[in-house]
C-alpha cells in the first residue's frame, strides 16, 4: 500500500516521502496514529506541491547568497576601536561586532557564527574574514582595526 508519510519512520522513510508499506502495518498501525496518510490523489498533490516550495525556497536562499557574496566579496571593513599602549585593543574584535557593522553597511544579514577569522582580533591591523552565507557560498573580507 502507498502512504505518504507525516513523520520520520525508522526502517521506513522520511517526513513527506511517498513509501510502500504492508497493508497490515499501514492499516493497523500508520494510519490510526496520524503517521502516515493513503497516497491518494489530493494527498498526492499535496506531496507535489510541497516538494516545489520547498525548491522555490532553496532557490530564493541561494539567489539571495550569491547576490551578498558580490556586494562583499573583497571588501573591507573599518572599524573603529580604542587601545592601550602597544596598539593592543581593550577586548577583542568579535563575529558579533562583524556582523553589525556588515549590516549597517551592507544591509545584510549575517549570522555571527557564520563568520571565521583567521586570527584573534586584538590589535591595530587588517585581518582576512571568511563568511559562510549558504552551503558552499563563501565570501572573503578584510577587517580593518584602525583607531
Amino acid at each position: 500500500m502507498k502512504v505518504v508519510l507525516l513523520q520520520d519512520v525508522n526502517g521506513l522513510g522520511k517526513k513527506g516521502e511517498l513509501v510502500t508499506a504492508k497493508e497490515g502495518y499501514a492499516r493497523n498501525f500508520l494510519l490510526p496514529r496520524g503517521i502516515a496518510k493513503e497516497a491518494n490523489a489530493q494527498a498526492m498533490n499535496e506531496l507535489k506541491n510541497a516538494e516545489e516550495s520547498k525548491k522555490f525556497k532553496i532557490d530564493t536562499q541561494i539567489a539571495e547568497a550569491n547576490k551578498a557574496k558580490e556586494k562583499l566579496e573583497g571588501k573591507t571593513l573599518v572599524i573603529h576601536a580604542k587601545s592601550g599602549k602597544n596598539g593592543k585593543l581593550f577586548g577583542s574584535i568579535t563575529p558579533k561586532e562583524i556582523a553589525n557593522e556588515i549590516k549597517q553597511r551592507y544591509n545584510i544579514v549575517v549570522d555571527k557564527r557564520k563568520i571565521s577569522t583567521t586570527l584573534d582580533i586584538k590589535q591595530y591591523g587588517t585581518y582576512g574574514c571568511e563568511i559562510k552565507l549558504y552551503t558552499g557560498i563563501t565570501a572573503k573580507i578584510l577587517v580593518e582595526v584602525c583607531e
